[in-house]
């Protein structure tokens, strides 16, 4: 899977046609499936779409401020989709389920203030608010949907304009859910004006455009964005409704933001692990191994869903969350991403995801973030991605038996036969004995990165393997080596720029 923006992709309204432009060599490199950021209307032309204001506008109207979306319009939309689809690369959609943004005109209600530390605690009584919580989306009128929204859709908001205050208010004759995150007591509240999905205007308008969504794009799936905030009964509902109309084959991804392997597998269950989660805890165990000296690479999947529930967990190295200077960011040591990204892409456990940021560099449009950011592992990514694509089948054999060097080999299958040899290293120069098989005896194997490998460190740029099926691999200190044969189908493409 390939995450097809970053936080700071410029504000330009063509990264549709962008991502059009980038297909083919995505195509070429691997990638199989792309989460594009969400594409309905939000607060403004600048938004990245998780304001959500208007689901069934894709760049259709003009709203906000703008017809397009910060991503571009429906029509470039569109081409991006018959594009993928010609190239059989399929498309997951990120969508927001939560709240809504940017209302278009304020309304007034009896409300309660509520401690944001315990969102179950009252901090005072009931008093009337005036706060903006009225949508009748006049860009678009009644085109594709009649529905309005007003405050009894909503149980919660965080203004009230007659004293210009900010605060959480859950609104009179509301709950929050239930079936949420219990992070304050109870996390259904995250921000804007916080939809209300036992309102069975709400529940019917959201299925509706689900299946709208599934007739209007020739979709492979969605990205449930912030799951701890919202039911997750409706959200199964939402899931099993899809299933049975529109989305019979779809993949389900779910953004838990959790660091609790207990807690994440509990959500698996509640979702009768009708979807997938990113391995949250995979990314920070990296991050922390990264920058911890004489970290124990053995122990890098302890503690991970990846290793608990493999079918279920898409792995990943950074997200748009994680990236410099985002809430979440998870600083990463530079020596390490290729490491990371080759424990991810190479191994049989996980759908791996890549990220733009890694893969093209994270822009310098913001005051948040004024300096680019090249491509990481030194250009390598797409290498990886490679090698995955060409090499990485078959039985997988761990050597985790040094806490400064690790690796693993990939034998093959039958239609497949080539495999592959990794090895990666923390400190000193890394060295392994690993079984290939005795089918490649004689052969000459190959180091197709070449990072951090020269002679002077006693590196050998080429193994013969043995009689038995072993070859010795090495790598550089700090660093990853994949070793294939010399002959193996299509190597020469590493030996270009990709």
């Amino acid at each position: 899977m390939f995450q097809a923006f970053e936080w700071y992709v410029p504000a330009d309204q063509r990264h549709w046609q962008r991502l059009l432009s980038a297909l083919p060599k995505l195509k070429d490199i691997g990638i199989s499936n792309m989460w594009i950021p969400p594409g309905c209307k939000a607060t403004n032309p600048q938004d990245n779409g998780y304001g959500t204001y208007d689901l069934y506008d894709l760049g259709e109207f003009h709203q906000k401020g703008s017809r397009p979306t910060k991503w571009g319009s429906k029509e470039d939309l569109l081409q991006l989709f018959a594009k993928a689809e010609q190239l059989g690369i399929g498309i997951y959609w990120d969508t927001i389920l939560n709240h809504k943004a940017s209302a278009d005109y304020t309304e007034r209600c009896m409300a309660v203030k509520v401690d944001p530390d315990d969102r179950t605690k009252e901090l005072a009584p009931p008093e009337e608010i005036e706060s903006w919580v009225g949508f009748d989306f006049p860009g678009r009128g009644n085109r594709y949907s009649s529905q309005k929204y007003h405050w009894y859709h909503f149980n919660g908001t965080d203004y009230n304009s007659l004293d210009n205050s900010s605060a959480i208010y859950r609104l009179e004759g509301k709950k929050w859910s239930e079936f949420v995150d219990k992070e304050h007591k109870n996390y259904d509240y995250l921000m804007f004006s916080n939809l209300d999905h036992t309102h069975p205007e709400v529940k019917e308008d959201i299925m509706r455009w689900g299946e709208w969504l599934g007739q209007e794009l020739k979709l492979k799936g969605l990205r449930l964005d912030a799951v701890k905030h919202y039911s997750d009964r409706f959200q199964l509902e939402f899931v099993e409704h899809l299933e049975r109309t529109v989305g019979s084959e779809w993949f389900f991804v779910a953004e838990y933001w959790l660091f609790s392997l207990k807690g994440m597998r509990e959500y698996l269950s509640r979702m009768k692990h009708k979807v997938s989660l990113f391995d949250s805890t995979l990314l920070y165990n990296f991050a922390r191994v990264s920058k911890t000296r004489n970290a124990d690479l053995r122990k890098v999947f302890e503690g991970s869903l990846v290793q608990h529930e493999p079918r279920h967990a898409v792995t990943l190295v950074m997200n748009h969350d994680t990236q410099p200077t985002q809430p979440l960011a998870a600083p990463f040591a530079l020596w390490f991403k290729p490491l990371a990204y080759a424990l991810i892409l190479l191994r049989e456990d996980g759908y791996p995801c890549i990220f733009y940021g890694d893969l093209y560099g994270i822009a310098s449009n913001s005051p948040h973030h004024p300096q680019h950011e090249p491509p990481s592992c030194r250009g390598k990514l797409p290498y990886l991605c490679l090698a995955r694509k060409l090499y990485a089948y078959g039985r997988q054999i761990e050597y985790f038996d040094s806490p400064s060097c690790i690796g693993f080999t990939r034998l093959g299958t039958w239609d497949r036969p080539d495999g592959l040899a990794c090895v990666m290293a923390s400190a000193s120069l890394g060295k392994k004995k690993m079984f290939v098989g005795r089918e490649h005896a004689g052969e000459t194997w190959i180091d197709i990165l070449g990072l951090g490998m020269n002679r002077r460190q006693g590196v050998e740029r080429k193994v013969i393997i043995d009689p038995k099926g072993n070859g010795e691999f090495a790598c550089g200190p700090m660093s990853v080596a994949v070793w294939i044969r010399t002959d193996a189908p299509e190597r020469h493409l590493f030996n270009v720029p990709l």
